[in-house]
């Protein structure tokens, strides 16, 4: 399953509203998270839904996760209508629309330059969705 889980990751690194990523639960330094997740054997499937942690039960492969994660988690934010953005990335979205091209341009770069920074997984979320956000309105700029 691992490889799979690893190709899954890779797919979706520069995701707006999807994060794959692991916690090694044997490691002593996670035992309390894990607890708090109630996982109990390895390996262990679980995402997040509008803020609620659910058990993934589908299949390990890489096919039936990618479809899982097509069908049932990737909702990206449209920046021309906002459809599917949370509060924070419509936030967002509407601060860089008052910047000129040439700003959200270097915003971009900036952020694609920590993108590879040690940071907590919450953090290095919201600088993926950004670059992501950013990259849309790149494309999408005549829509604007």
């Amino acid at each position: 399953m691992k490889p799979a889980w690893d190709k899954l990751g890779d797919e979706y690194a520069d995701s707006s509203s999807v994060l794959i990523g692991d916690v090694d639960c044997t490691n002593v330094a996670n035992i309390e998270m894990c607890g708090k997740l109630e996982i109990e054997s390895y390996p262990t499937i679980k995402y997040w839904m509008d803020g609620n942690v659910k058990d993934y039960k589908s299949g390990r492969d890489y096919a039936t996760m990618k479809e899982f994660v097509e069908v049932v988690l990737q909702k990206p934010c449209d920046v021309v209508t906002l459809e599917n953005c949370n509060d924070k990335e419509t936030g967002y979205v509407k601060k860089m629309k008052s910047k000129s091209a040439a700003e959200r341009e270097a915003q971009l770069v900036r952020l694609f330059g920590m993108k590879d920074n040690d940071m907590k997984g919450e953090l290095k979320t919201w600088l993926v969705q950004r670059t992501f956000l950013l990259t849309a309105m790149k494309e999408k700029k005549d829509e604007l």
